[in-house]
């Protein structure tokens, strides 16, 4: 038993590689290898990188090098490194990182396990061990994409588009469940088109509504919703499913027609601009969470005062700003890279002043409001917790203060009694039973 290969793996970049990871966990841990959560306590590292963009590749790079470095004083036994990255520049890793043992993409889930001595058992389907805290998680309905957006790599790494059957989704819905999940947190690259090759439509909304009945899940949250062919039966899945949250991610990404069509995103600033305004009047507290790219190519300072004047016109609840990424084979690297990295900056720094000030009007709006919180975190004298509206990670918090003890994973009543532009506080009323 002391003998036991100790294997530590290390997930980096975006909820999907959290889940593969957790997928792969499970496997490792019933070939009866050792799991450790600390690389130092650790023989063998699997590292499960990003390439999507530049600081997701050198944060990847950084920890298969500070790995090496510990092989290297004999503090570790083999290096493992799976994922995008190693997917799109196996051959340059293998050359330039030659102390990797074992390099792997992302559909060679066997061969990641065979390399460090487990083996992948089919009766593990659905089953997961669950990185994040205990009571969320999320669930990954699709892999690949078959959008061809011209900035964006992911389908060069994982390909076309390939949804889970509907029966395996429920049955590790289920599975979370029983696991103590409370908010289930569904993720593709693109949720909407979930569906379309198993049953030859856009099953999402249909896919909600069983998630909805699932005993032991309180909340359902979707991210990663494509605007081009939006499914308007989702709006009915909002209104019907009470345990969906009333909070949706959808990438926009720009709103200036010149740029859409060189971006590739098959929508106009017409369509985008009525689609939100129809789930604004449908579902009149929905929160809309969005991200844009600044410093694209092709952006003029016109295309950004449309950009600019579209969020100020909007008032999003959350809003993420991301800088161009040149990257190689998709169809946007032709065009160079021709905007200074100090102009893109001074765009992102413009838009996330603007929805500072959009932030702090809502929230200030729910002062002495009583709302539902989900509790992430317990401080000595507070804890931390999150709205409906806000997704784990990426948006605010709530700060609430109580003398009685309030339990990680429960839900709170909780009463509004401050405002800051991205957090909010609150003194308990009362805890769930």
């Amino acid at each position: 038993m002391t003998n036991k290969r100790k294997v530590c793996v290390v997930t980096l970049g975006c909820p999907k590689n959290v889940v593969d990871s957790e997928h792969l966990l499970v496997h490792l841990n019933n070939s009866h290898l050792e799991l450790v959560n600390d690389v130092a306590l650790a023989d063998t590292v699997i590292i499960n990188t990003c390439g999507f963009i530049q600081d997701a590749k050198q944060e990847s790079i950084d920890a298969i090098l500070e790995a090496t470095e510990r092989k290297k004083e004999g503090k570790l036994r083999s290096v493992v490194v799976m994922g995008c990255l190693s997917e799109r520049y196996r051959n340059e890793l293998q050359s330039e990182i030659p102390e990797i043992d074992e390099i792997f993409g992302v559909n060679e889930f066997d061969r990641v396990l065979s390399a460090v001595g487990a083996k992948y058992r089919n009766e593990l389907v659905g089953q997961r061990i669950i990185t994040t805290p205990q009571h969320y998680a999320y669930l990954k309905i699709s892999e690949g994409c078959d959008h061809s957006c011209s900035f964006c790599a992911i389908p060069l790494i994982r390909g076309k588009h390939r949804s889970v059957p509907k029966e395996d989704l429920i049955l590790e819905a289920q599975n979370l469940a029983e696991q103590g999940v409370k908010e289930l947190i569904v993720i593709a690259q693109d949720t909407t088109f979930y569906g379309i090759d198993l049953y030859g439509r856009r099953e999402i909304a249909s896919l909600l509504k069983e998630l909805n009945h699932i005993d032991g899940i309180q909340w359902v949250r979707l991210l990663y919703t494509y605007p081009s062919q939006f499914p308007y039966d989702l709006i009915d899945a909002f209104q019907h499913c009470e345990k969906l949250c009333h909070y949706i991610d959808i990438p926009i990404q720009h709103i200036s027609d010149s740029v859409l069509r060189s971006m590739r995103r098959g929508i106009s600033a017409r369509a985008t601009k009525e689609l939100l305004y129809k789930l604004k009047e449908e579902i009149p507290d929905i929160a809309i969470r969005t991200t844009l790219i600044v410093g694209y190519p092709d952006e003029t300072e016109d295309d950004f005062r449309q950009l600019y004047d579209f969020v100020e016109e909007m008032e999003f609840h959350r809003l993420g700003v991301f800088t161009y990424s040149q990257e190689e084979g998709t169809a946007a690297y032709e065009l160079g890279d021709p905007i200074p990295e100090d102009v893109k900056m001074e765009r992102l720094d413009a838009l996330m002043k603007l929805q500072q000030s959009i932030s702090l009007r809502r929230n200030e709006s729910l002062l002495d409001s009583n709302v539902r919180v989900l509790i992430d975190e317990v401080e000595d004298d507070y804890a931390i917790g999150r709205t409906a509206w806000d997704a784990p990670e990426i948006d605010q918090e709530v700060v609430v203060y109580s003398d009685k003890d309030i339990h990680v994973g429960s839900f709170i009543t909780a009463h509004i009694t401050a405002a800051a532009e991205y957090d909010l506080e609150a003194k308990l009323l009362q805890e769930e039973v």
